[in-house]
């Protein structure tokens, strides 16, 4: 199943890859090299359990009430325009990320409490994993749907270590605008293109 697999990839990482407090707090500390590994190692892990708990508990939802499937994927498609909406405001007005450096070295349990709070305490993440990847990932059938989820986990671990580990040489180009406002305008494509296949889908 390469291509759900694929399919599962390029959904999570369209669903990953935008401005926001948790992509920008693993940018800060990969500039910094300040617990760099655990930090992307805890954002990924984390996904990867809020992945796996959304397709299973999705999953099991569906076999006793096969109707809720279609009530997740009516909402899903309208959350994903509503992103996409979102994403083409950033790209037609983009902001600039600016990843703080210098000071004096954190410990690892305060980065670590920061990274996790700035991942669970972010209502979007149970949107975009338990419920929307969650259902999008039950559309590809009882084995699809895990090469699917292969795909989305795959996709939190290369980017929040790509991210972490390629801050210094990221950092100066998404510091500009311009590198932004192309960013956002792939994933408002992504998402609407994702959505529209939902709809289709039912």
């Amino acid at each position: 199943m390469p291509t759900t697999v694929l399919a599962g990839f390029l959904t999570g990482l369209s669903l990953i890859v935008a401005i926001g407090a948790q992509n920008a707090f693993v940018l800060r500390q990969g500039i910094r090299r300040e617990h760099v590994g655990a930090v992307a190692l805890l954002c990924s892990a984390a996904d990867a359990a809020l992945i796996l708990a959304g397709v299973t508990g999705v999953g099991t939802i569906v076999e006793r009430v096969p109707v809720v499937l279609d009530v997740v994927r009516w909402a899903g498609a309208a959350f994903l325009l509503g992103y996409a909406v979102l994403a083409l405001r950033r790209a037609v007005h983009p902001g600039e990320l600016h990843a703080a450096t210098g000071g004096a070295r954190v410990g690892l349990r305060p980065v670590l409490t920061t990274a996790a709070a700035l991942t669970f305490l972010n209502p979007h993440v149970y949107l975009d994993t338990v419920l929307l990847l969650g259902s999008i990932a039950n559309q590809h059938g009882d084995d699809g749907r895990w090469y699917f989820a292969a795909g989305a986990v795959l996709a939190s671990f290369v980017w929040f270590f790509g991210l972490a580990y390629g801050a210094r040489r990221l950092a100066p180009l998404f510091a500009r605008p311009a590198a932004w406002r192309v960013l956002d305008g792939v994933i408002a494509v992504v998402m609407a293109a994702i959505a529209l296949s939902l709809v289709l889908g039912g």
